[in-house]
């Protein structure tokens, strides 16, 4: 798939809060924890909400415990409920939407998730029978977008997510044992899988980590500072807080806006060239 089209979808995933109706700070369950200082049921509107569907707090939030609010990203997925789905209706000026919107903003989301990562598979140099499987899904997932609020609620989103996550995981297998024939140290024996391994607060300082499978693995607090991530699938990856200062991420595969926002960095921080560089870190 041509690269300018790749770069068209990630533009399109890209949240405009100025479109959106507030559906992150409504939509969505809220637990008190070290990343939200309140308890918010789902459906019901955040106490920092204005009128006009924006935060009054937005420039404070980290400073005063909303952290979970700076790393969130829906992936445009506001904003197409918002304008799209609802054509433009707001759940305030129109009550009786209010309900169906906040179930359908999560249903969207998941889908931009799976669009994303399919477009990113996309970007690879991968054999083209693998190609055109993800192609056909993509279209998939794009038609899914286009469907009414109640087709979205009645969608079952597993037949997509399963089939998806065997081609990412094919994609990632190609891409990463391409990388690891030319590392110097291919034929050590060194484990280059580490699938949900709980690496909760361990140091990785300066490690060279490059194609290592570290899908679905905990890495909360983490210290990879320096590393060498190239390559790195970090799919359903847990960052949270991970010391990233100084790392090379630069082809590190499937890594999110959202997980990135979650953790530690500074301006030696190599991010791949559709990752945003944190406004909250070290610059």
């Amino acid at each position: 798939m041509y690269n300018e089209t790749i770069q068209n979808i990630r533009e399109s995933l890209r949240a405009d809060c100025t479109k959106c109706f507030g559906l992150c700070c409504t939509a969505l369950n809220i637990a008190a924890s070290s990343d939200f200082p309140i308890n918010k049921p789902a459906g019901t509107p955040c106490v920092n909400l204005q009128s006009n569907y924006s935060c009054q707090i937005h420039s404070d939030l980290r400073e005063r415990g909303f952290k979970g609010c700076t790393v969130f990203d829906c992936l445009g997925a506001g904003q197409v409920v918002s304008q799209v789905i609802f054509k433009g209706q707001s759940w305030r000026g129109y009550p009786e939407i209010r309900e169906k919107m906040f179930r359908v903003f999560p249903v969207m989301e998941q889908i931009h998730e799976m669009i994303a990562y399919t477009a990113e598979a996309l970007s690879y140099d991968i054999p083209r029978a693998l190609s055109d499987q993800l192609s056909v899904q993509l279209k998939e997932l794009q038609n899914l977008t286009k469907l009414e609020a109640e087709q979205l609620l009645s969608a079952d989103l597993v037949m997509y997510r399963f089939p998806l996550n065997k081609l990412l995981s094919e994609t990632s297998k190609y891409i990463r044992e391409s990388l690891i024939a030319k590392l110097p140290n291919a034929k050590n024996g060194k484990n280059y899988s580490h699938e949900r391994a709980d690496w909760i607060g361990k140091k990785l300082r300066g490690k060279d980590l490059r194609a290592i499978n570290l899908r679905g693995a905990y890495l909360i607090a983490a210290d990879m500072s320096n590393a060498d991530l190239r390559g790195v699938d970090f799919i359903g990856a847990d960052l949270r807080d991970a010391n990233l200062t100084g790392a090379n991420l630069s082809t590190s595969m499937f890594v999110t806006q959202m997980q990135i926002n979650s953790t530690k960095g500074d301006g030696k921080t190599i991010l791949p060239s559709h990752i945003q560089r944190p406004s909250h870190w070290v610059q």
